[in-house]
């Protein structure tokens, strides 16, 4: 059998349900080693069950990535373990139905699913840069279209909504994607990210109001996991993306992101604010 991942170390967050473990089975059964990421080592244990079965391998390491704490811990971590880092793929994400704050602070939304890549990839970048050819893949949505960078209410203290709060983060992976991409020029490491579809998964459990109602509408028209991790799987294993940056995917095709994404010095302008916020040199 073809394995074109063979060799390749693919780090993967988010990795238990959805579209995380549709991708983490396919990108082992190409090949390469998974180091699976989430919070429950038993649910880690059963997707890495499924991998094996499959003749696939697979480690786990658990984090929660709401901490910047134990974002570093992770960080450090696969740092001692492993010697190369071919993919990293940001995927963990979530959007909750009221305002709460992590350990940190930081409004829960923007922390898993913004600054916890940001810092992920950020200290995982030499190792990054050691594997080149090496990929960055970042799971957005096409709910960015709907967001704003609020600079003067980052953590969205004034009138939070739960779109408002998933549109922000996601429009935020998108513009950090393409910072991120001018900055690793002529290293080696590409940045990119996606929006997977309107996918089927517990993403946005729990949440009411409109948001969940509009939610639960679409529920019968969504796609499954599988059909919704291909464009990550894409852009973290296909030859016809090899050495092609700072794009946003839609159905393995480049698409345009909304016009605000574009903004260069919002993308700089966030870049700074996030180095701040995640405590990181890196300005």
């Amino acid at each position: 059998m073809d394995k074109p991942m063979a060799g390749k170390t693919v780090l993967l967050t988010g990795a238990t349900s959805g579209i995380g473990r549709a991708a983490a089975v396919e990108l082992a059964g190409m090949g390469a080693h998974m180091v699976l990421v989430g919070r429950d080592q038993g649910r880690l244990g059963t997707v890495v069950g499924g991998i094996e079965s499959r003749g696939g391998t697979a480690d786990t390491l658990v984090a929660d990535l709401t901490s910047m704490e134990e974002v570093r811990g992770l960080a450090s971590r696969f740092l001692d373990r492993y010697d190369r880092l071919d993919v990293l793929v940001n995927n963990a994400g979530l959007v909750i139905g009221k305002r709460e704050l992590t350990a940190d602070g930081y409004e829960h939304t923007f922390a898993l699913d913004h600054l916890a890549p940001f810092l992920l990839t950020d200290l995982l970048m030499g190792r990054l840069k050691a594997s080149a050819p090496s990929r960055v893949v970042t799971v957005s949505s096409v709910a960015h279209v709907f967001g704003r960078i609020h600079f003067d209410d980052i953590m969205l203290e004034r009138g939070y909504d739960p779109l408002r709060a998933y549109s922000q983060a996601k429009l935020a992976n998108i513009m950090f994607t393409y910072e991120l991409s001018r900055r690793l020029e002529g290293t080696g490491v590409t940045a990119n990210c996606l929006h997977p579809g309107i996918v089927r998964t517990n993403f946005a459990k729990g949440v009411g109001g409109w948001f969940g109602a509009v939610m639960l509408l679409l529920r019968p028209i969504m796609i499954g996991p599988e059909e919704g991790a291909r464009t990550t799987v894409y852009l973290a294993s296909s030859p016809e993306v090899e050495g092609a940056t700072g794009g946003y995917y839609v159905r393995r095709k480049k698409a345009r992101s909304s016009r605000r994404s574009y903004d260069q010095e919002d993308q700089k302008r966030l870049w700074e604010l996030s180095a701040e916020l995640a405590g990181t040199s890196s300005r």
